[in-house]
């Protein structure tokens, strides 16, 4: 039940950063996690009002620090890019995240992600999705009224908030920006950029050849004319 900041305001609550337990299980579960938001971070990077974060706790209900979650990426619409050591609701002008991303790990249990499923459905997350790196299977529910109702299929699927499209055929799950750019890791973010400066780098190369054979022939010509007028003719100006 909420509880107004009136009622409060004898007694401080204390809203911890951290719920005691490790970001991530594995590698393959971090790095989902860290590409999932990166990602998100880079679509939504000149929009001063889209909030995307990763493994932050939310507090959807003032008065109570026990009524949280920490989802491993969720988009906030509406709030503005900066900092936070917890996703305090009131503060955030009410406004849940409305995407919410699991990435599974060996240590989910079905009770846990039931549990996460009510709780995301009963503070008002529009989009949540699930993937499970390990098994390859990616599940997601949209809202409808005071509902979250699963996504039938998700191969082709496009997020109403998000724009981003998922693949989900019999490999592993793949993900693409409005612009229909994949998803990268850091590494591939990496590689790109490093073939990206070698293809600029040879460009840069050819075109200093090129000016290097032109000035070559400019020279040429300009000995040809001198030799041309020692001999008492003058080159044709054409």
């Amino acid at each position: 039940m909420s509880t107004t900041g009136s009622t409060l305001s004898a007694v401080e609550v204390h809203y911890p950063d951290s719920d005691g337990r490790p970001m991530s299980d594995n590698t393959l579960q971090w790095q989902w996690m860290v590409t999932i938001k990166e990602n998100l971070e880079a679509i939504f990077r000149d929009d001063p009002d889209v909030f995307v974060a990763g493994d932050l706790l939310w507090y959807p209900v003032e008065g109570s620090n026990t009524i949280r979650i920490g989802p491993d990426v969720l988009v906030a619409f509406g709030r503005p890019k900066g900092h936070r050591g917890s996703y305090m609701q009131w503060r955030e002008g009410g406004i849940p995240p409305q995407v919410v991303f699991e990435i599974l790990s060996p240590g989910n249990r079905l009770m846990e992600m039931m549990n996460k499923f009510r709780f995301y459905e009963q503070h008002g997350v529009e989009e949540y999705y699930v993937y499970d790196p390990e098994t390859r299977e990616v599940a997601g529910s949209v809202r409808e009224g005071d509902r979250l109702i699963p996504i039938p299929e998700m191969n082709g699927w496009i997020s109403p908030r998000l724009g981003i499209r998922f693949e989900a055929g019999s490999g592993e799950l793949r993900l693409f920006r409005p612009d229909g750019q994949p998803f990268v890791t850091f590494v591939e973010l990496t590689r790109r950029v490093e073939a990206e400066q070698e293809r600029a780098e040879a460009e840069r190369q050819r075109a200093e050849a090129e000016r290097q054979r032109a000035e070559a022939e400019r020279q040429r010509a300009e000995r040809l004319a001198e030799q041309l007028r020692a001999l008492g003719i003058e080159p044709s100006a054409s």
